[in-house]
């Protein structure tokens, strides 16, 4: 029995399916995966950094990673692992809680919450719409982008807003029926030099 036959039982018994490759390329295959396996190891697990501090990550979807989306229903389970066979860890009850896709496997997302909590939910439970949620201290919103604008409301954190528009500074919100400005630094949901618009 050849070294391929006995790799190929051994695939079988742990349920993983064999490829009927030509001769050779199962080779350059290990090859090719030990030098990228190296190459993010000898990097310290990170992608290669470009400018300033950002680094050019592109998720199997083509979109950016990380990147901020919003829960997109009123029940999210938030599971252990990317598939519905992973137990459930949490249940968000938080329907535009904005959280940020750090990772992806098929049309499964990897989040992570304000709080620093971690979780794989099913791309159909997130939406593109994006909102922010005040985070530590009470913050105001104002009428105008300006720190002496009149106060339209005041809100405690974990309240959580719809972003209509920002600046570097200010971004205008609607929440509860209030639209307006608040700064960007008392809210969790967005990148610092990001523009959301």
């Amino acid at each position: 029995m050849s070294r391929l036959d006995r790799l190929k039982i051994s695939l079988s018994v742990h349920g993983l399916k064999c490829l009927n490759l030509p001769p050779g390329q199962p080779m350059r295959i290990f090859i090719i995966l030990s030098l990228l396996f190296a190459g993010v190891v000898l990097n310290g697990g990170y992608a290669p950094v470009w400018a300033a501090g950002e680094t050019k990550k592109r998720a199997p979807s083509g979109l950016k990673l990380p990147r901020f989306v919003s829960l997109h229903a009123d029940e999210v389970n938030v599971r252990a692992g990317p598939g519905v066979r992973y137990p459930v860890k949490w249940v968000f009850v938080r329907r535009r809680l904005p959280v940020e896709i750090t990772a992806e496997f098929e049309t499964w997302r990897k989040i992570r919450d304000s709080s620093g909590a971690e979780g794989w939910v099913h791309r159909a439970m997130l939406s593109g719409r994006r909102s922010i949620v005040v985070v530590d201290k009470q913050t105001t919103m104002r009428r105008l982008p300006k720190t002496d604008s009149p106060a339209i409301a005041r809100l405690n954190p974990g309240i959580v807003a719809q972003i209509e528009r920002c600046d570097p500074v200010w971004c205008s919100v609607e929440t509860q029926g209030y639209d307006g400005w608040i700064r960007r630094d008392d809210v969790w949901g967005l990148y610092k030099n990001e523009n959301p618009n």
